[in-house]
């Protein structure tokens, strides 16, 4: 919006609320939440693989836990942060349902595409 003129109302003093309701008017319905939860988290840049443990594993065995809700050909699996044989079954089905090679590996595809379907699922994304 700086093409606009929204950078000169910032220095003016104006909120971020109050440049919307200059552009948009008072009726602009403005959502908002005490907490926030179900933000995706960003690719690790490695690969999750048998054996790995930790905080990302226990991130990526939530969503797919959730995703197996919904779709009842993943395994659900615990959420130990341990990716054991279940996470990696849990892995390669979802694989299989979404059309990414079958490797049990979680790759940057395979994260992204996780994340994706979580978004997808939860309705984080939405507004509502």
């Amino acid at each position: 919006m700086t093409q606009w003129g929204s950078c000169s109302l910032g220095e003016q003093g104006y909120s971020p609320i109050e440049i919307l309701r200059y552009f948009y008017g008072e009726s602009i319905y403005i959502n908002t939440a005490d907490q926030i939860s179900g933000i995706p988290i960003s690719w690790p840049g490695y690969e999750l693989t048998l054996g790995s443990s930790g905080d990302k594993v226990r991130h990526v065995q939530e969503q797919l836990d959730t995703i197996a809700t919904v779709y009842s050909a993943i395994p659900r699996i615990d959420q130990d942060g341990i990716y054991g044989p279940g996470t990696q079954a849990a892995v390669s089905a979802f694989q299989s349902i979404f059309g990414l090679p079958q490797t049990g590996v979680i790759d940057f595809a395979t994260w992204n595409k996780i994340s994706h379907i979580y978004v997808g699922i939860t309705r984080i994304a939405e507004l509502n």
